[in-house]
């Protein structure tokens, strides 16, 4: 079942989402070479706190503890890394998912970013990825289906051009998800059309998506290291994911966890946001 939000939830659910804006902003501004991942995540951790949020990802996840409020992933890892004593080094890349909880509702993001001068294709990495997901949220409108979402994932990447070397590898198996009361509900949003899955159920008003591709300069095919957590690409290839988590409303799709609502990507895309309800 898709839980259906009304509109004071989503009011709720914004308030979150700009808890996680603040927390992954303090992040991006933190991240340099010499920077740990574990200090990312206590930066995290003290905006999380200071808005009277609690951490989503620092808790049991399957039955799999999860010690971080921040996931760290660097370089070839897509997903799931695990804040610790590495060290950022010039010219790595790192995708810094986030999440949090207030008055009952989750809000969740990530963003990828640069330490200090990268590699073009890693630049040209983020960029598509990140182009892919505004090209999902822009389909988050009244009476379209789940698979029109992941339609808009998949043609807006496979129409880039190619890396240096390289082609764009779309991560299979993982994607975005339904968000609200709890941080991973249904509906699962894949980030590629799959052939048999149908077109999945109608995005009506109070229907929440987090929308999340994750795309890597090689392989879609990954693997979960020993510590059960973080995720690999299968050939090494560096990865990026970019998230927000994405209300449908009567006006328009409402972006949660971007402090403008989403009003400035989307108007480059000729979609109209909803009106911000804390405003």
């Amino acid at each position: 079942m898709v839980e259906i939000k009304t509109p004071e939830q989503i009011a709720k659910m914004r308030a979150a989402g700009l808890v996680v804006a603040e927390a992954l902003k303090a992040c991006r501004e933190a991240v340099a070479p010499g920077v740990t991942t574990q200090e990312l995540n206590d930066v995290a951790d003290k905006v999380i706190t200071e808005h009277g949020a609690t951490s989503n990802f620092r808790a049991h996840h399957g039955g799999l503890w999860f010690p971080g409020v921040i996931c760290a992933s660097v370089n070839n890892e897509v997903v799931h890394g695990i804040p610790g004593e590495r060290v950022l080094q010039e010219g790595d890349v790192i995708s810094i998912d986030c999440g949090a909880i207030l008055d009952g509702w989750h809000g969740d993001a990530a963003i990828t970013v640069a330490v200090g001068e990268v590699r073009p294709e890693v630049e040209m990495l983020s960029r598509v990825t990140e182009g892919s997901m505004w090209a999902g949220i822009a389909q988050m409108k009244k009476n379209n289906r789940l698979v029109d979402v992941s339609k808009a994932i998949e043609g807006f990447i496979r129409r880039q051009p190619l890396p240096p070397k390289g082609k764009w590898g779309i991560t299979e198996g993982y994607g975005g998800h339904g968000i609200g009361t709890a941080m991973h509900m249904e509906p699962h949003v894949l980030n590629y059309v799959e052939r048999g899955r149908g077109k999945g159920p109608k995005l009506v008003p109070g229907t929440v998506l987090a929308i999340e591709p994750m795309v890597s300069l090689g392989t879609p095919h990954t693997t979960v290291l020993e510590d059960d957590w973080t995720v690999v690409t299968n050939d090494g290839t560096w990865a990026s994911h970019w998230e927000h988590s994405v209300a449908v409303t009567e006006q328009g799709p409402l972006v949660l966890t971007a402090f403008d609502g989403g009003r400035a990507e989307l108007a480059k895309l000729g979609v109209t946001a909803a009106p911000d309800p804390l405003a």
